[in-house]
């Protein structure tokens, strides 16, 4: 099979596996600590699997039992916090654990097929990079939507109490200010 389309076939599965992670739901403490050691004991027995092997296969099956853990620490944490920045750093350990083994993998090789296959590791992991930055940006484009949203419907809401006086005026303002949130 074509090492390229072995590459482009893990970059696939890499977008499809990252689908859940858009659906993640807060763990409670509890679930947090016994998540985080199941994967302690999973990295261990992985890497202990890895001393039947020899030479580069020793090192590939070790280096992707290593992404496999730092992949699962990144999504244990966005499925503990559900916070935007966590489920980047999840995609960012994903890609970068995916270039590790890819790259182990090309030492196989040797001479310009090596080189090429370097950077074929290379571009997959900038383009999977590339992506969990646009999804970041995207991300912080819709909270700024969102703010500016509130915001014009604040600049309204206190046009609708200019339109009042004396006490009544001042009150419609300070619902204003606590329901948007303004100081």
């Amino acid at each position: 099979m074509n090492k390229t389309f072995i590459l482009q076939a893990s970059i696939v599965v890499t977008a499809l596996l990252a689908w859940p992670l858009a659906q993640a739901a807060a763990l409670t403490q509890d679930e947090y600590k016994a998540a985080k050691t199941r994967i302690g004991a999973a990295s261990k027995a992985d890497k202990a699997a890895c001393s039947s092997f020899s030479a580069n296969t020793r090192d590939i099956c070790v280096e992707e039992a290593k992404g496999k853990e730092k992949v699962a620490h990144a999504e244990l944490e966005y499925a503990f916090s559900g916070k935007p920045a966590d489920q980047n750093k999840a995609l960012v350990a994903r890609a970068e654990s995916i270039y590790a083994a890819a790259k182990e993998r090309c030492d196989d090789l040797a001479g310009n097929p090596k080189d090429v296959c370097v950077q074929q590791a290379k571009a997959a992991e900038l383009k999977a990079l590339a992506d969990a930055k646009m999804g970041r940006q995207i991300g912080q484009a819709r909270t700024d939507a969102a703010q500016e949203k509130r915001d014009a419907d604040y600049k309204t809401a206190v046009e609708k109490c200019d339109a009042m006086s004396g006490g009544a005026k001042d009150a419609c303002i300070a619902t204003a200010k606590s329901y948007f949130g303004k100081s």
